[in-house]
């Protein structure tokens, strides 16, 4: 962390007590985060794989501490109890929890009311906990290392909404570049006068600045805060799309500004029946519609990413050492839970080296999902053998995972399906196949019918009763059985084998090694 974001020594600051001990950490301890924003007050508590951590808790309240503070200078009076009672009700979980102290940060309301010093005093003194307040420049950095634990290789222009400003920031090469704050969050565009059009010329001069000074070449923009993921669920919603996951899900230029215009013409009550949007979150799209269709016609991205991570993940990135940083969030996260769920942990290496031929020209994004196919492959043993394969599919479609597309994650839960089941057909999970290529299927199916004979071919290790030998050219799959294992391909092994040889379309040889 940069020398004058640091708090100093004596008081600690959000980052005083180290998250992470030891630089080869994998493993992550409870930690609890409080985000005291302009909108809402949230308490976030991780543990798990360090660098795909699982949220252990998540609670949030609504509390509207920024509401009128452009008008009056000061904190929402009802929005600030509202937030007291949230916080003590957080500090006794905590306890309760038995982890170490709360990090806790506020931004844009906190720090710009001018009884925002008075509001910290009141909470450390019924709580015990202290805000730790962060301007602008700090919370635009946050957000984008909170994009970057998620999606490791992000690259174009972080734009994160609360209720009372919006900041961007770039990223590049896991790293996070310039950084500005701008008053355009919702409860201060309320205060704009001159109707829609002083409103929207408002935007565009704030946006116009914005954009001299961030450039308007990023690609890429990723949307972090409520707001945006309430906009981008109700895009969802009109394009009737098959995955309600907001983390990664992707939308072109043409797609939000059709969505702004119907969320325009629409009932909102509905459109909140429709989401399952809470009514406070609602009330504030309108506004954040007018950010964002700024945002597409003076920035001009080719697409727009919604990230589910933002500030209170930033936290965490902010201490993991690079050597943490560098690992992929999906491994690891594979790891933790074949460690947690599967019968014989550590067999889904063994067999990853086992299904290796079959994939010797894959390119290493092709490999990482093998991988953690493997990884997954027998997390979800104890689902009823008649839902095994569904269940696995929906464990691994909803599943809190960063660095994997929303067609990533198809392609998982379909390999896993076919770790369990040879054939999808009639499956109630048809329209989330359609995320998927032709191809993309067929390779899913191709995996994972491997997994589904390499996973039974032997109880300890495959490679300890043959090997595969796969020639593309020549059309054919061979399987060589090591001496005094021959047993093992009886005739359930030998059937699945003749599936996987069907779904790659070759023909099979069985070989024994010399002794």
């Amino acid at each position: 962390m940069d020398a004058k974001h640091r708090a100093p020594a004596d008081d600690g600051g959000p980052f005083g007590r180290p998250l992470f001990e030891d630089s080869s950490a994998r493993a992550l301890s409870r930690v609890g985060v409080v985000d005291v924003g302009s909108n809402s007050v949230r308490l976030v508590v991780f543990d798990g794989a360090a660098r795909s951590p699982a949220y252990y808790y998540n609670e949030k309240i609504m509390c509207g501490l920024g509401q009128g503070l452009a008008e009056t200078g000061k904190l929402n009076p009802e929005g600030r109890k509202r937030a007291l009672a949230a916080l003590k009700r957080f500090a006794l979980l905590a306890k309760g929890m038995e982890m170490a102290p709360l990090s806790c940060v506020a931004t844009a309301a906190v720090r710009e009311a001018s009884d925002g010093p008075e509001f910290r005093k009141e909470v450390e003194r019924e709580t015990g906990l202290k805000l730790h307040v962060i301007d602008g420049d700090e919370e635009a950095r946050l957000s984008a290392q909170g994009v970057l634990l998620g999606w490791p290789d992000a690259e174009g222009l972080v734009c994160d909404i609360g209720g009372s400003s919006m900041e961007l920031a770039e990223v590049s090469g896991g790293k996070v570049g310039r950084r500005v704050t701008s008053p355009l969050g919702p409860f201060r565009l309320q205060q704009v006068t001159g109707g829609r059009k002083g409103l929207r010329k408002h935007i565009k001069d704030v946006l116009e600045k914005l954009a001299a000074e961030m450039g308007t070449h990023h690609k890429r923009i990723y949307l972090v805060g409520g707001s945006w993921r309430a906009i981008a669920r109700l895009d969802m919603e009109r394009r009737g799309y098959p995955m309600t996951v907001l983390h990664e899900y992707r939308m072109t230029p043409q797609s939000v500004l059709q969505t702004i215009s119907w969320i325009g013409e629409s009932d909102l009550a509905t459109l909140r029946a429709r989401t399952g949007t809470g009514a406070e979150r609602m009330a504030l799209v309108p506004l954040a519609s007018e950010v964002l269709q700024g945002i597409v016609r003076v920035f001009r991205p080719k697409e727009i990413d919604v990230s589910a991570y933002g500030i209170r993940e930033g936290l965490l990135y902010e201490q993991m050492p690079e050597k943490l940083r560098k690992r992929d969030p999906l491994i690891e996260a594979a790891r933790v839970a074949e460690q947690a769920s599967a019968r014989m942990p550590g067999f889904g290496k063994k067999l990853y080296h086992f299904l290796l031929p079959l994939f010797q020209d894959a390119p290493p994004e092709k490999l990482r999902l093998v991988k953690a196919a493997c990884l997954l492959h027998d997390t979800t043993w104890r689902a009823h053998p008649d839902y095994r394969a569904e269940a696995c599919f929906d464990n691994v479609t909803r599943a809190n995972l960063g660095a994997l597309s929303h067609p990533e994650r198809v392609f998982l839960g379909l390999t896993l399906l076919h770790r369990y089941k040879n054939s999808r057909t009639g499956s109630r999970l048809a329209p989330l196949f359609a995320l998927l290529s032709a191809k993309q299927i067929q390779e899913a199916e191709v995996l994972g019918k491997a997994m589904r004979f390499g996973a039974m071919f032997s109880i300890r290790s495959p490679s300890d009763a043959g090997e595969l030998r796969y020639d593309r050219e020549k059309r054919l799959l061979e399987l060589v059985l090591h001496p005094k294992k021959e047993a093992l391909f009886g005739e359930v092994a030998e059937a699945r084998f003749a599936s996987l040889a069907a779904s790659l379309k070759v023909k099979t040889k069985i070989t024994r090694a010399k002794a």
